[in-house]
This record gives C-alpha cells, sequence and structure tokens, in this order.
C-alpha cells in the first residue's frame, strides 16, 4: 500500500539549473503483489524519480548505465527539443546507444509547461520499468488560481516477463498472427490499492499519464466530475467528462473539486479511483486477468474503503471535441503532404511485421541525425537515409499534413517527436481511407486541439498538421512498444540544411558511438564515399512470395501423388467382397478362383480360415 504524496507548486521567478546524477540499474520489485521480478530502477530504487521543474530552467541529467547486460538511452516525452535535436534520445535517431559502464549527458532547457514524462526509447525497453513523470509548472498557468493542490497520477500496464524475453515471443514464427503479450496487471503509481489522501472542498488539478507498453486505459473517479483544462502540455478550454481515455502515451490534466464534508460524510467518507484497462486491444483476455485496478480518494483513513461500482458501458470524452485554450485556427495552405498507409503482414521469416507504405523499420548503421549533418547537400534527398527508414525530408516552414490511413483491425496511438500537430479529421472505425480529394478544409475541425500522441481507430484514419519550424530528426511511430520493434515507424528529415548550419553534435555523444563502434558519418549504410550507394544497410526479411517456391511445389506433387495412393487403396478396397464372403484359394472351384464360404455355420473349418486369413493381411486391415 502506498501513501501518495500531494506535488505543490512553487514558482520562481528566475530559472533554475537541475542537474541530475541518473544511475540506471537492475532493482527488485513486485508492484502488483503477485509476482516479484527484475525491473529497471534509477539509484537503487524504482519507481523512478520524477523531475519535475519550471518554464525556462535549465536540465543537466548525467546518465550512468550500470545495467551490465544491456545498453540504454531516455526519451522526453513531448517535449520540442527546439535547438537541441541531439537530445531527444531515440537510439539510431538521434544519438547511440549507452553502453554498460558509461556516462552520457543530457542538456536541453524545459520550454514547454505541462504533462509529460521520460522513458527509455532503446529496444522497447521502457515496459521493464525505466519511465517516470516529467512535470513543467508554468507562472503564466490560466488556471493557476483555480486549485489548491496538484497529483500526479500515473496509468501502466504490467508484465511479470522482462522485455527481452517478450519481444523475443512476439517477433517470431510461433506467433503469425502477430498477438500482443497481454499484460498480468494494471498498475496506479506503480501500485496497487493506491491510496489519495484529499482535503474536503478543496480542487486539485489531476495529472494523468499513461506510461503503459500496449494498454490504453479509461479512467474516472466514483462520485466526482472532472474538467479537462490540458492534453498533451497544451492548456484547453474547460471540458466536463465523467471518464476519460487514455493511450499509451497520452497525458490529461484535469480540476477534480473534493466534496465538502458535510456530503462526503452523509455517503461514503472515500471514493473510489478506477482504472480499466481497454481488452479490445488484446486478441485473447486470459480468465484469470483483472483488467482494472483501484485506488481511493481517502477522506478519512479510519473509515472502509468501499468497493467500486461495477461498468459495463465505458462513455469516455470524445478529444476531438476539445478545444485549444488559444483557439489556434486550422492550419490552411499546406505545402506538403506525406500519406502513411498501416497494415501488419508476415514475412519470409514467418513472423509478423508492422508496415508503413510496406516498408517495415529497419534502423540504420549510422543514426539518422549524424547522416543528415554528414552529407552536404545531400541531406535533402531522402535516399540516404535509408530504403528501410521510411525517411521524408521536410522544407523548413512548410504546412506539414499527415494522412494515416489504418489498414489493420487494431487501435494505434501514433506519437510525433518534436511537434504538437493539430487533429484536424479523424474517422469513425471502419471507415476507410481519407478520401482527401474530395474533402476541403471546411470539413475539418476550425479550431483543432493540437496534441503529441493520438489514436486512429480500427480500419480508420486520421489526419494531422504541423508547421515545420523545429530542424532536427523527428521519429513519428506507434506508441505501442511493440509495433515499435515490429517497424511501424517513419523519420522525419526536417530542415537539414538548417541544422548543419546551428548544431555540434557534443564529445561524449560521439564517444558514446566509438564506445559500441557506430559511425558518426555517411547514409544509413555507413558509407561517407558515396551516400547514395546504400550496399550494406540493415534490411527487413524477405517478403513472402506470391504463389509457390521450389519447395512448395516438390511438398505438394509428394502430397498429391501419397493422397492419390491412398484414395486408390481405399476405393479398391471399399469395391471388393467382403473377406468374410471370399478366400482366395489355388484350388478354387469355380472360374473366379474363389471358393464360396459357409455363413450359417461359424465353426466350419472355412469360417475358421477365413478368421486366420484377415491376420494375414495387415496392411488391408490397416487400410480398413
Amino acid at each position: 500500500m502506498l501513501l501518495f504524496s500531494l506535488l505543490v507548486v512553487s514558482t520562481l521567478a528566475t530559472a533554475k539549473l537541475l542537474e541530475y546524477d541518473f544511475h540506471i540499474g537492475w532493482v527488485n520489485a513486485n508492484p502488483d503483489g503477485a509476482f516479484e521480478r527484475p525491473v529497471i530502477g534509477i539509484n537503487g530504487q524504482w519507481p523512478v524519480p520524477a523531475i519535475i521543474g519550471n518554464v525556462g530552467d535549465d536540465v543537466v541529467l548525467h546518465v550512468t548505465n550500470n545495467l551490465r547486460n544491456q545498453r540504454t538511452a531516455l526519451h522526453f516525452h513531448g517535449l520540442f527539443m527546439n535547438g537541441t535535436v541531439h537530445m531527444d534520445g531515440p537510439t539510431q535517431i538521434t544519438q547511440c546507444s549507452i553502453r554498460p559502464g558509461r556516462t552520457f549527458t543530457y542538456r536541453f532547457t524545459l520550454q514547454q509547461p505541462g504533462t509529460y514524462w521520460y522513458h527509455s526509447h532503446h529496444r522497447g525497453q521502457y515496459p521493464d520499468g525505466l519511465r517516470g513523470p516529467l512535470i513543467i509548472h508554468d507562472p503564466a498557468n490560466p488556471y493557476a488560481g483555480v486549485y489548491d493542490n496538484e497529483l500526479v497520477l500515473t496509468l501502466s500496464d504490467w508484465y511479470h516477463s522482462s522485455v527481452k524475453i517478450l519481444n523475443t515471443e512476439f517477433l517470431s514464427k510461433t506467433n503469425p498472427t502477430g498477438a500482443e503479450p497481454v499484460p498480468q496487471a494494471a498498475l496506479l503509481n506503480d501500485t496497487q490499492n493506491l491510496h489519495v489522501p484529499v482535503v474536503a472542498g478543496s480542487t486539485y488539478l489531476v495529472r494523468l499519464i499513461n506510461m503503459g507498453a500496449l494498454a490504453a486505459q479509461y479512467v474516472w473517479f466514483e462520485g466526482h466530475d472532472m474538467r479537462v483544462v490540458e492534453v498533451d502540455g497544451q492548456y484547453t478550454k474547460p471540458a466536463p467528462a465523467e471518464m476519460l481515455y487514455l493511450s499509451v502515451g497520452q497525458r490529461y490534466s484535469v480540476l477534480l473539486t473534493a466534496k465538502p464534508g458535510s456530503l462526503a460524510a452523509a455517503g461514503s467518507a472515500n471514493f473510489p479511483i478506477m482504472a480499466s484497462m481497454d481488452t479490445d486491444m488484446f486478441d485473447v483476455v486470459p480468465k484469470d486477468l483483472n483488467y482494472n485496478v483501484t485506488g481511493w480518494l481517502v477522506y478519512d483513513e479510519a473509515q472502509p474503503l468501499p468497493a467500486a461500482a461495477e461498468v459495463s458501458v465505458f462513455d469516455a470524452l470524445d478529444d476531438m471535441t476539445l478545444v485549444p485554450h488559444d483557439e489556434k485556427p486550422l492550419l490552411r495552405d499546406v505545402t506538403q503532404r506525406v500519406q502513411l498507409d498501416i497494415k501488419m503482414d508476415n514475412l519470409a521469416d514467418g513472423a509478423n511485421y508492422a508496415f508503413f507504405n510496406d516498408i517495415t523499420y529497419q534502423p540504420p548503421r549510422v543514426p539518422s541525425l549524424y547522416t543528415a549533418l554528414s552529407a552536404g547537400d545531400l541531406a535533402t534527398d531522402p535516399r540516404i537515409y535509408g530504403e528501410y527508414t521510411n525517411s521524408f525530408v521536410l522544407e523548413h516552414g512548410a504546412v506539414v499534413e499527415i494522412v494515416l490511413n489504418n489498414m489493420d483491425p487494431g487501435k494505434h496511438p501514433f506519437h510525433l517527436h518534436g511537434h504538437e500537430f493539430q487533429v484536424v479529421h479523424r474517422s469513425p472505425p471502419q471507415a476507410g481511407s481519407f478520401a482527401g480529394e474530395n474533402v476541403d478544409d471546411i470539413e475539418l475541425m476550425q479550431t483543432p486541439m493540437r496534441r503529441d500522441t493520438v489514436v486512429v481507430w480500427p480500419n480508420g484514419n486520421v489526419v494531422l498538421r504541423f508547421v515545420a519550424d523545429n530542424p532536427g530528426v523527428w521519429f513519428f511511430h506507434c506508441h505501442i512498444e511493440w509495433h515499435v520493434t515490429a517497424g511501424l515507424a517513419a523519420t522525419f528529415v526536417e530542415a537539414p540544411l538548417e541544422l548543419q548550419k546551428s548544431l555540434v553534435i557534443p564529445d561524449d555523444h560521439l564517444a558514446a558511438c566509438d564506445a559500441i563502434k557506430v559511425k558518426t558519418k555517411g547514409n544509413a549504410a555507413g558509407n561517407e564515399r558515396d551516400f547514395l550507394d546504400l550496399t550494406g544497410e540493415r534490411t527487413a526479411p524477405r517478403t513472402l512470395p506470391e504463389g509457390f517456391t521450389a519447395k512448395g511445389w516438390i511438398a505438394l506433387g509428394f502430397s498429391s501423388i501419397v493422397g492419390i495412393i491412398g484414395m486408390a487403396v481405399v476405393v479398391w478396397y471399399g469395391l471388393s467382397e467382403p473377406l468374410e464372403q471370399k478366400l482366395w484359394r489355388e484350388d478354387a472351384p469355380n472360374e473366379r478362383g474363389y471358393a464360396t464360404i459357409p455363413t450359417s455355420d461359424e465353426d466350419s473349418p472355412a469360417r475358421q480360415h477365413a478368421s486366420q486369413s484377415r491376420e494375414d493381411v495387415p496392411i488391408l486391415s490397416a487400410m480398413e
């Protein structure tokens, strides 16, 4: 049982230096009370610490990898990293992974207020526990005078097996349907049975963060209404809600007012906090899975904790109805369009992969940022970033439109690094691809909500718009961690020539590459002499051939011959007279060579002889 502490808002007049030493290593934990396992902690502790600062603060974060058996890296989810793209964190995109025993320093300024989080961005590592809140307070917060205190509530799914084991099982020929690993539990603040002390009559800003690997979660507070005031770091007009739906990667801030003392005492003194995993995202729901997790708003510790009421219908707020607080209008005059068609399919190794435009992402041999910085004028040619990186070069200042067509029957939450985007259109499920040529701007959201992570519904579509005003190399991917591993990712190379004028990679970043023998110049194949020669780049397994291969034809022929012989034997035997009625004899008295066997007397010599003869034909007996 965990006693949750309130985070008190503090506003400072001047920026501070926030310097941290994170020693990342294995610790043991048992957050669901059912299974103790190694998890990735920081400074010997888990859950990991929150990073909390104010707009304008400078962060210096020294990361030492003490995992011994794994590399690592950190990404600061939702931060634009304007001017510091090399601090964004995804390995082989903006940096090399940090080898065990080495230290790597991240330096950046907190420029955006709101609710964020940080997590490992190396080979799907963060579901092993390396993820925590990142909160940036705002002296100009338009809701600062409305609430008394803050709460942070993290949501997550939890696995008893390690990511390494789960990834191996997931991306395997033994899992041809691509069924994602189903978690063993849901957690609130990395525990269960969470107690959140509240004071009657007080109003709280509750920051909700889904730090899971797969499951979206429904969230509600029994007996209490919410008012949404922020999503993914963007202030909104107040929007009433009884229930929210958070995909992995998404955040909401809500105002929640505790009941006055008299009303609380008249009913229950304490109220359940409920989170429920979206089981539609699981191929199979195990019978023993408890997909709910319960906490409590505790007004009086001496009073009992009531059981949560049963909910049969999940009716969450539609985030497309949210309006940004600044009412920024729809971006018009699109200058670059990117269409990404989503599908899942098998390749020749038998595993099930994820695809954008029939390409499953494979990491380049040189981090894409380093390719952009070392390619000169060729940096604007998307070919140099590799055939399997889904790279798109964006012009500086372009109004970019991304059309996502989901050809898969599952839900997918997509996250864009380095930007927020306007969600200008989202279809209902089963709507098919976006018919862009038949849609005018007037039919789109005129004051669209902005966020950095959005869900596209099964077999539906989403249209996003943003301004390419942040030179860098930015990852765009599904935030279901298993789908990143399976290749559902793309790369946006934004204003690379502008980037070359302003960015110098620090020595310790280059040293991280040297420690794992990764080049820091050249194309996706590591070729720095001819950037258009991609010989040696990482490639995906071959596609499954259409029709039969030579081995397939041989197998088909052999099976057909065996089947024909088998059928012929069955037919031949089925058309012959029963053995009980005939027996071959060399001295047959009739012209057909058969001796008639008496059937009326079972003790006759002929009947006995016939019985013995049946045992002498085991092949026919087996065929029978």
